[in-house]
């Protein structure tokens, strides 16, 4: 808190993180982080975008144990990370689960690898073949069951804005991209393989001291200040963009510094790697998003209602428990 007891609202640094699912080698190259820190004072407003890093190479143990590291450095930081944190309430009734946290448990001690292993009789985690599944979408969440794969947050940012009485701007943002569900785990866009995967890379960081919005409050701005991470999705924060061209990512950035100071101030590597990799451009892009909302992480609040309380809330700007 500031001298006078309010809030601070001094968010120091900022962390998006393009995530994967890959068990390989390959997640080194498909990871990405953008970091933004905040200047030590003085007169150059554009000074932390000189130096904002877009980094890879890192595994998602390596990940955590980095961004553990920086919040001992920087405590008052938010991380956003494109994933889904859970899964539709009734799938958490099912097992048991009354809490998100058990939800995380479970998967972190193996029942996730158990549902993405090819010999799985749980069919409804869908996109890969084995002896008991096929790789299309099961029976079950077609025509009228077609909701059920959708947590709320998930239908409310994927399907809904669509509909008639939808927001037109946010329904833009979606042109052309079919909806995933949590549970769909192979094929071109699945969530579910990274989000399986993040589950006990959130276990870890909140054992060291990270909360979990929405599920937790935002401690970003307490007199103990506590890093936070958020759920987000990459597509809601870029905009309509075919980012898997070089060409178009180009045009998006070179746009961008037309328009904004902020991306102006961007240096020439970073924009290098943006140009160079989709993954790299998610990671740059969301992270400047979060920046220039970076205000609005201090008062997220815990969450009230007994669904979300389960399925978790993908963070969008405006976006509240």
């Amino acid at each position: 808190m500031g001298e006078n007891g309010s809030v601070r609202d001094d968010v120091q640094r900022v962390v998006a993180i393009d995530w994967s699912g890959d068990k390989g080698p390959g997640q080194r190259r498909k990871i990405w982080a953008g970091v933004w820190t905040a200047s030590d004072g003085g007169g150059d407003a554009l000074a932390a975008f000189k130096r904002v890093r877009l980094e890879s190479g890192r595994s998602r143990e390596e990940v955590a144990e980095w961004l553990i590291e920086l919040a001992r450095e920087t405590p008052r930081m938010v991380v956003g990370v494109d994933c889904c944190f859970s899964f539709p309430a009734w799938f958490l009734a099912e097992h048991g689960w009354d809490t998100v946290f058990a939800l995380w448990d479970a998967v972190h001690a193996g029942k996730g690898e158990e549902w993405l292993h090819r010999d799985c009789a749980d069919d409804r985690f869908w996109g890969v073949q084995g002896p008991r599944r096929a790789g299309k979408r099961p029976a079950e969440f077609c025509g009228e069951g077609y909701a059920r794969m959708m947590r709320t947050t998930d239908w409310d940012n994927k399907i809904a804005q669509r509909l008639e009485g939808g927001d037109a701007e946010r329904a833009a943002k979606m042109l052309g991209i079919t909806p995933k569900s949590p549970f769909q785990i192979g094929g071109s866009g699945s969530v579910g393989t990274g989000s399986l995967r993040a589950m006990g890379f959130i276990v870890r960081l909140r054992e060291a001291g990270f909360r979990v919005w929405p599920f937790e409050g935002s401690a970003v701005g307490a007199a103990r200040p506590r890093p936070l991470l958020v759920e987000m999705y990459t597509r809601l924060l870029t905009g309509p963009v075919k980012k898997s061209n070089p060409v178009a990512r180009r045009e998006y950035m070179l746009a961008r510094r037309r328009a904004e100071a902020s991306y102006a101030a961007l240096g020439r590597g970073v924009l290098a790697k943006a140009y160079g990799s989709e993954d790299a451009f998610d990671a740059l892009v969301c992270l400047m998003e979060m920046v220039r909302l970076r205000g609005e992480f201090v008062g997220l609040k815990a969450t009230k209602d007994a669904v979300l309380k389960l399925e978790g809330i993908t963070w969008r700007p405006g976006v509240k428990a």
